[in-house]
Formats: C-alpha cells, sequence, structure tokens
C-alpha cells in the first residue's frame, strides 16, 4: 500500500514498504516537489502502479505536473512512468543519456519529451533551481540526484538507503544503532562494489556531500533524514567497505525454505 506524507512544506513523500525476508523491510519512496512547475521524483514501483497513482492523486493532480525526475531506470523507480506520460503530454523527463538508452531496451521514452542532464550541471525548473549529483553510492551507472537549492534538500536516490525492522516517517526516529545498522547492511546488498573502492577516493565522495550540509536528505529508500544526521549518514556510508559483504541464499537454502513452507503446520 502506496501512502503519503509531508517531508517539508512543500514537498510529499510517497512511499511503500518491501520486505527482504530475514533483513526487514526496505522503504521505496518518490516525492512531488510542489511549485510553480510541480516535479515528481521517481514514479513507483511497477508492481504498485495502482496503488502508486491512486496516492499521487491524492496529493496533486497529476495533470499538473510539468517534470518528472528520473535518477535510474530501476524497476522501483519507473513504474507509472509511461501512464504519466500518456495521460499528461506536458509532462517532460529529466534524465540522463544513459538512461534514456536503458529504457530504450524496454520502453523508449518520447526523445521530444526529454531533458538530458549531467552530474553537476544546473537545471531551473520553474522557481527552483536544481543541481544534478552522481551520488557517492549508487546501484546503477545511470543514477543521477540532485540538490535543490530553494529547499536545502539533497534527493540521493539510492543513496543513504537502510534496510529497517519499522519504518518511521522520519529517520530521527530510529535509533543510532539501527541507522547505521541499516544503512551498512543496505549498501553491502545494493552496492557490492564499495568492497573494492579506493578508501581515500571514497571518502573524498563523502566530503562532497558533507560540503553541500543539506538541511534534509530525501533517498529511495530511508525516511527524511533531517541534517543533523548527516555525519551518521556519511559514518555508515564510510563503513561499508569494511563491512561482512552479502552472500545471499543458495540453492540449498531455499530448498530448505521451500520444505519449510510446504511442511504442514
Amino acid at each position: 500500500m502506496v501512502t503519503s506524507y509531508a517531508a517539508a512544506p512543500d514537498i510529499e513523500v510517497l512511499t511503500s514498504n518491501f520486505p527482504i525476508p530475514g533483513y526487514g523491510l526496505v522503504p521505496i519512496n518518490a516525492f512531488v516537489i510542489k511549485g510553480s512547475e510541480p516535479i515528481l521524483v521517481e514514479t513507483g514501483a511497477a508492481i504498485e502502479r495502482a496503488d502508486f497513482m491512486q496516492a499521487l492523486r491524492n496529493v496533486i493532480d497529476p495533470a499538473d505536473l510539468r517534470w518528472i525526475w528520473l535518477s535510474h531506470t530501476d524497476f522501483d523507480h519507473i513504474g507509472s512512468l509511461h501512464q504519466l506520460l500518456s495521460d499528461n503530454p506536458r509532462l517532460r523527463v529529466v534524465t540522463t543519456f544513459l538512461g534514456v538508452g536503458i529504457m530504450g531496451l524496454t520502453a523508449p521514452l518520447p526523445m521530444d519529451r526529454v531533458y538530458l542532464v549531467n552530474p553537476g550541471e544546473t537545471v531551473t525548473l520553474g522557481t527552483r533551481t536544481l543541481t544534478a549529483i552522481k551520488p557517492p553510492v549508487f546501484d546503477n551507472p545511470c543514477t543521477t540526484g540532485f540538490y535543490d537549492s530553494k529547499a536545502g534538500v539533497l534527493f540521493s536516490s539510492d543513496c543513504f538507503g537502510a534496510l529497517l525492522q519499522a519504518v518511521p516517517q522520519n529517520a530521527a526516529d530510529l535509533s543510532e544503532s539501527d541507522l547505521r545498522d541499516g544503512q551498512v547492511v543496505w549498501a553491502t546488498i545494493d552496492s557490492p562494489w564499495l568492497h573494492k573502492v579506493d578508501k581515500e577516493a571514497f571518502a573524498a565522495e563523502l566530503d562532497g556531500i558533507r560540503m553541500i550540509a543539506p538541511k534534509l536528505i530525501l533517498s529511495n529508500h530511508l525516511p527524511p533524514a533531517p541534517g543533523h544526521l548527516l555525519e551518521r549518514c556519511l559514518g555508515a556510508l564510510a563503513a561499508a567497505p569494511g563491512a561482512h559483504p552479502f552472500v545471499g541464499p543458495n540453492q540449498v537454502a531455499l530448498d530448505q525454505m521451500l520444505k519449510q513452507m510446504a511442511a504442514p503446520a
């Protein structure tokens, strides 16, 4: 079920939670930025398309949207993308050249409705100035988040995500250990290349986020995190390269799970 709540006076969260057995829940977030040219950041999971569209309508008339910021092309980000483009002929998609290329393998984007951006470039959408950013952690090569200078908000895509036992509406309501442990585990699952990264180079990437000093961090897989949690979040990412690598269940474990499921109660 997709629900909504306010993360800031003009920013709404559209959210649901997906269970990962044995690990907890991962939030799946999209965001509506209201203003003279409303922006939808991500378009929900493919499996929840109907619920997502209903939740979106409770926040804004989709016909009023002017932009979709598509940080990357995973299926939990593109669920309602083509429906929204079909229903709203004025809607345009901000993404990267690589994002367009990946979408072309399954459901091509109409090129006259695409706005291409690269990390480091600035886009003015209505009264908002958005600076495209490559997050320090990602699972898809086209990933591009952004910093909204008007609101002081960093939209970090999957970066800073966490696996949680319960999902509040504010990351500040999580214990320090739940936040850190959840983020470390998520990083090892979502970005396993971190175990091979040069630590000094990675520290420099984290310093780049530190210099932005956002008032609010909005991740697609974490409840909204106020700026005072930035050091905790960066610390969790810094710990991820040295954490135990994620190893998923193999066929033996799957066979055992299937036997348990088939056993009479």
